[in-house]
């Protein structure tokens, strides 16, 4: 084998490579393309998540509000009970007082 069929060997082997190639390239291509409606479909499932991003957001919100007044009024109810706690111990502390006294009396 001389140079000049060697150096056309070569050229042959390379030409079918990037033939090889740019069909693999074609074919590849071809059967990945985005179509329109794909597109618009893609668009449209953007938009809702966009949507529901917002909605999920609003009600995290709501969330968050609804908790802080709940607490609030837990709070609330809290001070309400212990303040009638006090004031029933009191009550009854005066209302033992009382018998006593009572009992002291009818006794002397």
């Amino acid at each position: 084998m001389n140079r000049t069929e060697f150096i056309t060997a070569i050229a042959v082997i390379l030409f079918v490579a990037f033939v090889l190639g740019w069909f693999a390239h074609w074919l590849l291509h071809r059967f990945t393309r985005v179509s329109q409606s794909d597109l618009g479909e893609l668009d449209n499932m953007a938009q809702s998540l966009h949507e529901a991003e917002e909605v999920r957001d609003q009600a995290i919100t709501y969330l968050q509000q609804r908790e802080a007044e709940m607490t609030n009024q837990q709070s609330q109810t809290e001070a309400e009970l212990s303040a009638a706690m006090d004031g029933l111990r009191a009550a009854r502390q005066e209302a033992e007082e009382l018998r006593a006294y009572v009992e002291k009396i009818t006794k002397g």
